[in-house]
């Protein structure tokens, strides 16, 4: 592996809204039953997305299903992350309706994790982070993936947990579903409490067919350089995906699976 495999990270977060395409905001409706029932495009559009996955390192995925009616009884993250030859998966259940629905997070990584912890967040049931820990020369590389509540009040609380959850780390990546903007009092609360680094407010991520919202964010300690920060225009879901791809610092190494 060369020194800028060896030192870079490719990284990705994407809302696919367990494979349904949504288009624009009355298919909200229209489309509604595709939430709970089988169709046949949703593997079609599992597989384009499979597609664009392939060019990254780390993914974080929201509102996956991890095997139920409306899947076809199919994991998702299963799925995408041998689709796209991922070596390393792992789900989440948040909200498990039987076999309605198994609403989670995943994750795919080229890296092996050294630990992986599912954490609860404060708030109604049904949300929760996934906190990833890479060995390395130095010190470990933190990864918190989340998806964060509708309400306001309840994401604040769950900044809160997640800001002292990820304190010690001096090497730290946060990424998922926010459900809010760089602008947002919540949103400034965890800036202000922290000493992350975000992209841009210009890359709005929703409603993927008119973006006018950035909802989904990839933030980075300082220790991490950020070499390029977008909005991929790659509309198979609401939610358009955010990457990220940043540099390690120079003793810090990170194996890549082949």
């Amino acid at each position: 592996m060369g020194r800028t495999d060896a030192h870079r990270l490719r990284l990705l977060s994407y809302n696919i809204q367990t494979g349904v395409d949504t288009r624009r905001y009355r298919e909200y409706v229209t489309h509604s039953w595709k939430h709970l029932l089988p169709h046949r495009d949703r593997l079609a559009n599992l597989n384009r997305i499979a597609r664009l996955l392939k060019d990254f390192d780390l993914v974080g995925l929201q509102e996956v299903d991890s095997g139920s009616l409306r899947s076809g009884f199919l994991d998702q993250t299963e799925y995408l992350a041998q689709q796209a030859g991922f070596p390393y998966w792992y789900k989440q259940i948040n909200r498990s309706l039987g076999k309605l629905a198994q609403h989670s997070n995943g994750v795919l990584s080229r890296v092996h994790p050294s630990t992986i912890v599912e954490h609860r967040l404060p708030g109604l049931p049904g949300r929760g982070a996934m906190l990833m820990e890479f060995a390395t020369s130095e010190k470990p590389l933190g990864v918190c993936i989340m998806h964060l509540a509708l309400g306001r009040r309840a994401r604040l609380r769950q900044f809160s947990y997640i800001s002292e959850l990820v304190s010690h780390y001096s090497h730290l990546i946060l990424m998922g579903d926010f459900n809010c903007g760089c602008g947002s009092q919540e949103f400034r609360f965890l800036m202000d409490n922290t000493d992350l680094q975000g992209t841009s407010c210009d890359l709005k991520t929703f409603p993927s067919w008119r973006p006018n919202r950035k909802l989904d964010h990839i933030l980075a300690s300082p220790s991490l350089r950020v070499a390029k920060a977008e909005v991929l225009d790659y509309a198979h879901s609401d939610h358009l995906p955010v990457s990220l791809e940043i540099e390690l610092p120079a003793n810090v190494r990170l194996a890549k699976a082949a």
